[in-house]
């Protein structure tokens, strides 16, 4: 049963149970969910890993469809993407439940929840897109927690979004299976994708994951898309910081994804169950964009510090800076913009990389809640 047509699914009850894409009945009579590498096989009346792809009746159903953790207007760069419509705000808003058990997660009160009174705020996907619309955003962003489990509720808001000329941002860990891939990302202009660290042990015993499967989804995206994307690597004392896995990420990205796709290097902070851990002094994110850049990366970037140098745009060509940065204020703007999304340096002429749409926004680093009221009533299943 892996590709029913969007067309074929109803909600049965609004943000309790949709009928679930991706997903076969094995001889056991368990269900096996094949959004993710995780393959879940479920028994009927359990969840997956993630909580929210449940085996209801014989067949995966999505229990969080139309349901939120809630609404937020973020700036762009702090999903983060530098190089996507720069400055403009995001609307912003994530479900509950992820696919990876990461023990540093920074979102781990909406990721790593078992509660669905975390779930309060329900909107269908037209009225997400008419909430963007009145808000001034120019995209919608999936993000707090996954939305590859989600998969089928992100891909109904980015149809109603694309239809009234708004863009979509998928943040994610790019944890997710080859055909699910080509469905969602379908639907997606844009993601930056969580490159948490780049040992196959580092995955296994920190995430309960894999390191191939994010890597195939990212030369998938590099080749077989045209989604504008960036990444981003939390470094973690003692744990993916070293010289030499560095060395090993940035120059696999190179290989396999060329100069022009952004990378962020982004502090910790002790948070759910590594609270052992020190913050990442700011030498580390220093260093580890200095072997990027060294490497040959165009657009390496620094987080969650206060880095100006660390965290602008520089023209790779004749030096100029494109983009100031602080955080999320911008404030030099070098960039000529030639219509079709695309920009040049204004010194040298240089192409930029990227997803451009004239002047630069000013939202700034405001952080906004929006509350998305008048809930329709939806067709009976």
């Amino acid at each position: 049963m892996s590709a029913r047509t969007a067309e074929q699914q109803k909600p049965e009850n609004f943000g309790q149970a949709f009928p679930g894409r991706y997903w076969h009945a094995l001889p056991d009579g368990r269900v096996q969910c094949d959004v993710c590498p995780r393959e879940c096989k479920i028994h009927e009346g359990q969840r997956g890993l993630c909580f929210v792809r449940a085996n209801k009746g014989g067949r995966i159903v999505l229990t969080t469809y139309g349901r939120s953790s809630g609404f937020c207007i973020d700036p762009i760069e702090k999903k983060p993407l530098n190089h996507f419509l720069p400055g403009t705000p995001v609307l912003s808003f994530g479900t509950a439940g992820c696919n990876l058990t990461c023990k540093f997660c920074q979102n781990w009160d909406i990721s790593k929840s078992r509660e669905f009174d975390k779930l309060q705020a329900q909107a269908t996907p037209e009225m997400i897109a008419e909430a963007a619309i009145n808000s001034g955003c120019k995209s919608v962003a999936f993000t707090y927690n996954d939305p590859v489990i989600f998969l089928e509720y992100a891909v109904d808001v980015a149809k109603a979004c694309h239809a009234r000329g708004i863009k979509t941002v998928a943040v994610t860990a790019g944890y997710i299976s080859p055909e699910a891939r080509a469905e969602f990302y379908q639907h997606m202009d844009a993601a930056n994708v969580d490159l948490k660290g780049f040992t196959e042990g580092f995955y296994k015993s920190l995430c309960t994951g894999a390191l191939a499967p994010v890597l195939d989804t990212l030369k998938y995206l590099k080749h077989e898309t045209n989604v504008w994307f960036e990444i981003t690597t939390l470094l973690i004392p003692g744990e993916n910081d070293s010289d030499a896995e560095i060395e090993a990420e940035t120059k696999w990205i190179m290989e396999n994804l060329g100069p022009d796709v952004p990378l962020h290097f982004t502090a910790f902070h002790p948070d759910w169950k590594m609270l052992d851990k020190s913050h990442t002094p700011k030498a580390t994110l220093t260093r580890a964009r200095a072997i990027a850049v060294k490497n040959g990366i165009r657009y390496c970037y620094t987080g969650n510090v206060h880095d100006f140098e660390g965290s602008s745009t520089y023209c790779h060509n004749c030096g100029e800076r494109l983009i100031g940065r602080d955080w999320y204020v911008l404030s030099d703007w070098n960039i000529t913009f030639e219509g079709n999304y695309t920009g040049n340096c204004n010194k040298c002429g240089t192409p930029v990389a990227g997803v451009f749409d004239g002047p630069p926004g000013t939202w700034g680093a405001k952080r906004q809640p929006v509350r998305i009221t008048a809930l329709p009533r939806l067709p009976a299943a």
